[in-house]
């Protein structure tokens, strides 16, 4: 072989080389791969449906936006509105090796045999919108609303309007979550003390929070002649369920109304029905926990600890309650969901 022949048989081949080099350069990342070139966190995340409720849908979509392949996660959302479904969904994320959880739990019983398997295997626990009742140990950190001091501010709220008697229709959410303990348990302690304040009829929107379910509640104490003055409804939903019944039986409600009317999860339809006068009270439930999470993770990622835990290694959402005569638009614009 000639001596031209091989410098041209060299020259090809670091032409082909270089072209190969500058192929690899170019390839964008990896789906598998941060855009910092890092490997992504996995995250697997246990939420309940969003069909529930306004409140719901903005949570799950919190979660969406966050944890994201641009954020530095591969995340695995998983629908699951009961507590087996949730355990089963857990036990998996172990299995299959994920770096954290994130559960909004169905109940809050159940749950110390699967956090502790996850413990075991490394896998750090966060708990979000619900509590679990369980050993702080056995998650790392929980981003939740105080669901017992909803209920209790509005009971205050409903104590504060002096009424010679409260009878009251309590419509209930899924029985046995944090949510419904929380906003039920004040109530039900305040009318056992309270000799003027009786709960008429209770009944529970089910797992699902059905506003079909809460109206068929107030039709069977109306049709059953039971006299309340009150809807002590534990989401906005089931308190529109009930405003359908009576409206359909020419039951006045609201502002100057025959009924008050109270809510919880301040979606900004049901805001919007406490400015017009329609309702009477909607307590504040905050959504986001996405972000608050997330900076728990990338410090966690860079080798620090979480500061700012209470003892129940909680970081509590602050929270208010909304009154028909004073609430505004700038309110709705603000805490508005939806």
């Amino acid at each position: 072989m000639t001596r031209k022949v091989i410098a041209l048989l060299l020259a090809l081949v670091l032409v082909f080389a270089l072209t190969a080099c500058g192929q690899k350069a170019d390839k964008p990342a990896d789906s598998g791969e941060a855009a910092s070139g890092g490997d992504l966190i996995k995250v697997g995340i246990i939420n309940l449906d969003p069909s529930e409720s306004g409140y719901r849908q903005a949570n799950v979509k919190d979660l969406n936006d966050t944890f994201t392949k641009e954020n530095g996660y591969d995340a695995t959302f998983v629908t699951a509105p009961t507590a087996d479904k949730q355990l089963e969904a857990a036990k998996g994320f172990i299995t299959s090796g994920m770096k954290y959880i994130l559960v909004s739990a169905a109940e809050t019983t159940g749950w110390d045999e699967v956090l502790s398997e996850a413990k075991e295997a490394g896998i750090k626990v966060f708990l979000f919108d619900r509590m679990i009742e369980c050993d702080p140990s056995l998650y790392t950190a929980a981003v939740v609303s105080d669901m017992r001091q909803e209920g209790e501010t509005a009971v205050a709220w409903l104590e504060s309007l002096g009424l010679d008697e409260y009878k009251i229709l309590h419509i209930q959410g899924q029985l046995g979550s944090a949510a419904q303990i929380g906003r039920s348990d004040p109530l039900t302690e305040k009318c056992e003390a309270t000799d003027n304040w009786t709960i008429v009829r209770e009944g529970t929107g089910g797992d699902s929070w059905d506003p079909n379910e809460a109206r068929k509640i107030a039709e069977a104490a109306i049709d059953a002649g039971e006299d309340f003055n009150i809807v002590y409804a534990e989401n906005d939903g089931m308190a529109d369920g009930v405003v359908q019944a009576l409206d359909a039986k020419g039951i006045t409600h609201g502002v100057n109304g025959d009924v008050i009317i109270m809510g919880f999860d301040c979606n900004k339809w049901a805001l919007e029905k406490l400015l017009s006068g329609e309702w009477n009270y909607d307590g504040q439930c905050s959504p986001f926990q996405a972000g608050a999470i997330d900076k728990m993770i990338k410090t966690l990622e860079s080798g620090a600890s979480i500061e700012g835990l209470n003892e129940l290694n909680q970081i509590i959402s602050e929270e208010k309650g909304f009154d028909a005569t004073k609430i505004t638009q700038e309110d709705i614009d603000k805490y508005g969901l939806g």
